[in-house]
C-alpha cells in the first residue's frame, strides 16, 4: 500500500490491487470556529466524525448503486474508517460540483442583492475549482469546455447526474424529517465512464431540522439508524 494523497478529512492510499483506499479522518471544515461545509479550513477535530462520515457515505454509495448510479464506491470498513475505491481521474485539478435548493452561504453572499437567505431555489447547479488559494472559484460551463477541464457534453451529463443523485438524497432526507438546503459533489472517470467519487457525508452538504442546521455527527446518526 502506498501512500498517494493526504487531504483536509481523508487520506488517500493505492492498494497493490489497482484500486485505493481512503482513511477518513475526523478533522472538520468551518469558519470562526463554527462547523460549515462550505469552508475550506479545518478548524480542528470532531471524535467520531470520521467513522460518521464513512457510514454516510457506505449508506448513500450503496443506495445509489442499487439505482444504477456509477460510483467509485467498492466496500466500507467501519472499524478501521476506510473505504476501498475503483481509481478514478479527476476533472482537471478537481472541481465541485453543487446543487442548491435554498439561498444560503456563498449563494447569499454573491447574489445578496437580489436574493433573499432561504428563498427557494430549483435544483440550481453551481461548478467550482477544487482551489483553495483562489477559494474555489466558480467557474462557467465555456470556461470549463475553453480551458480543457470539461467537455460540453460531459458538463451537461454532470449537472443531470447531479440533479438526480441530489433528488435520491433530498428525498431519502426528508422521508427523516431532514431538509437539504445544498450538497456538493466530485465526478471523475473510471475506464472513460463518468462517476460520482470522494465521499457523501454531513461534510458536504446542509441538512436543517425544525429550522435549525444539523451539525454533521448528529445528521449522520439521524441518516444512518
Amino acid at each position: 500500500m502506498r501512500h498517494v494523497y493526504e487531504g483536509k478529512t481523508k487520506g488517500v492510499y493505492e492498494l497493490d490491487d489497482g484500486n485505493y483506499l481512503l482513511k477518513i479522518k475526523d478533522d472538520v471544515t468551518g469558519e470562526n470556529g463554527k462547523i460549515d461545509p462550505g469552508a475550506n479550513s479545518i478548524i480542528g477535530e470532531l471524535e467520531g466524525m470520521g467513522n460518521a462520515s464513512l457510514r454516510m457515505s457506505a449508506y448513500y454509495f450503496e443506495m445509489l448503486n442499487r439505482q444504477g448510479i456509477p460510483t467509485h464506491y467498492i466496500n466500507a470498513n467501519f472499524e478501521e474508517n476506510t473505504m476501498t475505491v475503483k481509481p478514478a481521474k479527476t476533472f482537471g485539478a478537481g472541481l465541485e460540483i453543487i446543487c442548491r435548493y435554498k439561498v444560503y452561504g456563498s449563494f447569499l453572499r454573491r447574489y445578496g442583492k437580489y436574493a433573499q437567505k432561504e428563498q427557494d431555489l430549483n435544483s440550481l447547479v453551481e461548478i467550482t475549482l477544487k482551489d483553495d488559494d483562489r477559494g474555489d472559484p466558480l467557474i462557467t460551463d465555456e470556461a470549463l469546455e475553453q480551458l480543457g477541464i470539461l467537455q460540453a457534453s460531459e458538463c451537461k451529463q454532470v449537472k443531470e447526474m447531479t440533479r438526480k443523485i441530489s433528488d435520491i438524497i433530498r428525498k431519502d432526507l426528508a422521508a427523516k424529517g431532514l431538509e437539504l438546503y445544498d450538497i456538493k459533489f466530485e465526478f471523475g472517470k473510471v475506464n472513460d465512464e463518468i462517476v460520482l467519487i470522494d465521499d457523501i457525508s454531513g461534510g458536504n452538504m446542509r441538512v436543517f431540522k425544525d429550522g435549525k442546521q444539523v451539525d454533521p455527527l448528529e445528521l449522520s446518526r439521524l441518516v444512518v439508524k
